[in-house]
Order: C-alpha cells, then sequence, then structure tokens
C-alpha cells in the first residue's frame, strides 16, 4: 500500500501539566504562545490537539475560562484542527472536570480507562520524582462516559496497560460505546506496561476488533523512549501522538524548540516507512467525527 492510501493520525500533546520552562522554554503558557504552538503543529502534519490548560505564569488550570481563551486563540490562528481535552488529574474533583467539557464541548475529551499508580522514576537520584494513585474507577469511567456522550464529545480511550484496553468490552456490550472507538496506549509511566516495541505489538492485538479491525487506536510514547514506540506504532498501522507533554527531545538528544519540531520529525518516520500525514479532513472522517462546518456550528 502506497503512502497515498495509508494516512495516519498525528496528534500534538502540546503542553501537558508536569513539565514547565526551567526544563524545556518551548512550553507554552499563554493563549497567544498555545495558538502559536498549534500553527507550528498543524503546519507539519498534526491534525489534533491535545490540550492541558494553563494560566498565563504556567500554572496547570481546569477552569472553563483558562481552556476558553486557549481554544479561541487557536481557532483563531488555526482555520481547521481537533480540539482534545484532557480530563485526567490527580486530587481535582469530577465535578471541577466535567463543567469545562459541559461548558465548552471539545469534539474529543480524554478518557482514562482505569485506576494505577502513576509516578516517575529517576535512576540517577535512586527515588520517584512523583508517585501517586490516579484513580479511574468503572463509576468515574462510567461518568463521564455518560456526559461525554449527553454532550456529544467523542472519548479518546487512554490505556496505560492492557487490562485497561480489555475495560473497553463491557462499554461496548453494553452499547454505551460504539465503534469507531479512539484509543491511545500509553507507554513509558511508571505503573503502567513497560515501554518496548514487544509490547506495543501486544497492546495493539488487544484492541476490540484486532489492530486492523474497525477503531483507530494510537500510541502515546512518554520519554525519550518516544521514538521506538511511534516507530513501531507506524510499522503495525497504528497512529502517533508526539509533542512537549510526552517528550523534550528530539531522537539525536537536541531538545526540541517547538511542537512543530516534534511533529515533524512524527511526520517524516511516517514518511520513511511509505505512509503519510492525514489531513483534518481525513482525520476526522477515521474518527467518526462530524465536518469542520458541523463542527463549528
Amino acid at each position: 500500500m502506497s503512502r497515498f492510501e495509508d494516512p495516519v493520525i498525528i496528534s500534538n500533546s502540546i503542553s501537558g501539566a508536569i513539565a514547565n520552562r526551567d526544563q524545556c522554554p518551548a512550553i507554552p503558557y499563554t493563549p497567544e504562545e498555545y495558538a502559536a504552538e498549534a500553527r507550528r503543529s498543524v503546519d507539519e502534519g498534526a491534525s489534533q490537539i491535545h490540550i492541558h490548560a494553563r494560566t498565563p505564569d504556567g500554572t496547570p488550570s481546569y477552569e472553563i475560562e483558562d481552556f476558553q481563551a486557549i481554544t479561541e486563540a487557536i481557532r483563531a490562528e488555526v482555520d481547521d484542527v481537533i480540539i482534545n481535552y484532557s480530563t485526567g488529574a490527580i486530587g481535582v474533583p469530577i465535578e471541577k472536570r466535567l463543567e469545562y467539557l459541559r461548558a465548552l464541548r471539545p469534539e474529543v475529551a480524554a478518557l482514562n480507562m482505569s485506576s494505577m499508580n502513576y509516578a516517575k522514576y529517576s535512576r540517577r537520584r535512586k527515588d520517584f520524582v512523583f508517585k501517586a494513585v490516579f484513580e479511574n474507577s468503572f463509576d468515574t469511567i462510567t461518568q463521564f462516559l455518560n456526559e461525554m456522550n449527553e454532550l456529544g464529545i467523542q472519548p479518546e480511550h487512554e490505556c496505560f496497560d492492557a487490562g485497561h484496553v480489555a475495560n473497553l468490552d463491557p462499554y461496548l456490550d453494553m452499547g454505551t460505546l460504539e465503534p469507531p472507538l479512539q484509543i491511545s496506549l500509553v507507554m513509558g509511566v511508571n505503573g503502567g506496561i513497560r515501554p518496548n516495541a514487544r509490547n506495543v505489538a501486544f497492546m495493539s492485538e488487544q484492541i476490540p476488533g484486532g489492530a486492523d479491525g474497525p477503531n483507530n487506536w494510537q500510541v502515546i510514547g512518554v520519554s525519550r523512549d518516544q521514538w521506538k514506540l511511534l516507530a513501531a506504532s507506524l510499522n503495525l498501522g497504528g497512529n502517533v501522538r508526539a509533542g512537549l507533554e510526552d517528550n523534550l527531545y528530539l531522537p539525536d538528544g537536541e531538545m526540541a524548540k517547538s511542537n512543530g519540531e516534534l511533529i515533524a520529525k512524527a511526520r517524516q518516520m511516517a514518511e520513511d516507512v511509505g505512509r503519510r500525514a492525514a489531513t483534518v479532513a481525513e482525520a476526522r472522517e477515521l474518527l467518526g467525527l462530524r465536518k469542520k462546518e458541523e463542527a463549528k456550528a
């Protein structure tokens, strides 16, 4: 199959909520900076942008006004892109995270599919950089899913281990979910599955309907393991996510100067294996989303 027949949806994780400018000067804080980074990413092939909101001083935010200001700035700068809101948080009430979904109704929002230990470990320090229990019980998943269905928001199911993928099964059986799903295989977080190419293949085989079935799946590689994981996904027919939330470095070890540099590398990798970046219109069609004009209505 030629690359023109095999598009790949490239998503951009534009900022995250953990890293800051002391670690990477390119991380956007203000709505204007988000918009400029979005422009760079879309120009390089991204069709979906995953947003964690921040206040203009860089503090992570779960306020409606911050998500709204960032979204409006991106929409003013970029003619068309799929907007995807984060909903995951530790210590932030569910109701708080539902408020901005209800108020702003993004096309897509993340939905974490299981509780887990969530940590980053430093071999140099011989200690955890941070560690917490990430609560995503079936009650929590069901509450988010019911709200998203009512609001017309497509869930992006974030799965950090094989059992998380299996948690989709009861919702498909109940009819609460219907294909095509958008499923993310997240790898590289302590507490989740180990980040290697064999586990990309293993996780992809757990996708309901199989890796070549009706559902869309992507790999999210956290930390510098990202590039080998994205390479495995591209070769297995999956989609990919890159951006400053997940990894700050290019494959040669140089720190990225923008999200655009990371997306450009992901696009080049796709082209090197005979695929191409999907347009936003193609990504919407593959994901079963409304067309641009309907999405903005």
